[in-house]
């Protein structure tokens, strides 16, 4: 990762999968019309092809309707969102696509496809949700974790969570990025589990036990991201205030954080799975065809830097 250039915006991001595109996407239950959206917007992009499964009626009545031109995309007629599922995975696994987006179907059946043991993607990593987020005048990306799978991680799983979410900031160029764990104090409460384990991941990161990274806290959200509010605090840690990844105690901290931007800052966001053998397209079905389209460049930056592994 010597002399990478940090990518920092979204557009960035488009510009940079442009170049290490395009890969094939496997669009499971692709009856969606922002799913359609945004692998059509890839495809014109050349970041990414798609193979789209599903009910294919379902499909082309939705292009249709809405002036989508999709001729050039290979469909695959499953009816059954389980088996649609399944055999997006299958077009992974056996190498006829690169990346899984999940479509107009339940995030809990597509991931029971992903670790069905027979497809052979799974891992034994914890598979983890990372969000990517450009948010108004930050002058970085913030890549927050988890946001969409792990309800409670204990201690061990946050260790894989920081170790997926480093993966996907080195995709984007930060070979070293910092590590916040977040919590609701900056201090250690022993009543407060999330500052035990944040205290542990720290003596993890300066014992080499977790590594790629810097890892500080506890923090409470204000002094990880505003240099002004850590001062404030007396915080002097290095992490405080300029904090690339934020690591979430809870699913509940992770997915409000991950919707104010989306609804209140009015940020631009994406969503991948990692810790599988292939990315996984991620959003909430209430995330825009722009979120799914930054979404796919992401897994493209991801399935590529696979490749050269």
């Amino acid at each position: 990762m010597r002399g990478a250039v940090v990518i920092k915006k979204f557009e960035e991001i488009i510009k940079t999968a442009q170049v290490k595109g395009p890969k094939t996407i496997a669009v499971a239950v692709a009856q969606d019309l922002e799913v359609l959206l945004a692998v059509k917007n890839a495809k014109e992009l050349g970041i990414a092809d798609a193979i789209l499964v599903g009910d294919s009626a379902a499909i082309r009545r939705i292009a249709q309707e809405n002036q989508l031109a999709i001729e050039s995309f290979r469909l695959v007629d499953v009816k059954d969102n389980v088996e649609a599922c399944r055999t997006a995975v299958k077009l992974v696994a056996e190498d006829e696509a690169q990346v899984v987006m999940k479509g107009l179907i339940d995030t809990s059946v597509l991931l029971k496809a992903v670790l069905d043991k027979e497809f052979g993607l799974r891992t034994e990593n914890v598979l983890s949700h990372v969000a990517v987020a450009d948010v108004g005048d930050y002058d970085r990306l913030f890549y927050i974790s988890d946001a969409a799978m792990n309800i409670a991680p204990d201690l061990a799983d946050k260790k894989q969570i920081i170790e997926n979410v480093v993966r996907v900031a080195n995709a984007l160029g930060n070979a070293n990025p910092k590590v916040a764990c977040v919590c609701a104090v900056e201090k250690v409460n022993p009543k407060m589990q999330a500052t035990l384990d944040a205290t542990e991941l720290v003596k993890m990161n300066q014992a080499g036990e977790l590594t790629g990274c810097v890892v500080a806290g506890p923090f409470a959200l204000d002094n990880a991201v505003s240099i002004e509010a850590a001062k404030h605090k007396g915080i002097t840690d290095p992490v405080a205030g300029n904090a690339d990844i934020l690591l979430m105690p809870s699913i509940e901290a992770g997915n409000m954080l991950y919707k104010s931007i989306v609804f209140f800052a009015k940020g631009k966001i994406a969503g991948i799975v990692v810790g599988a053998k292939a990315p996984i397209v991620l959003t909430s079905r209430a995330d825009s065809d722009i979120a799914k389209l930054n979404s796919i460049a992401i897994g493209i930056l991801l399935a590529s830097k696979n490749e050269a592994v």
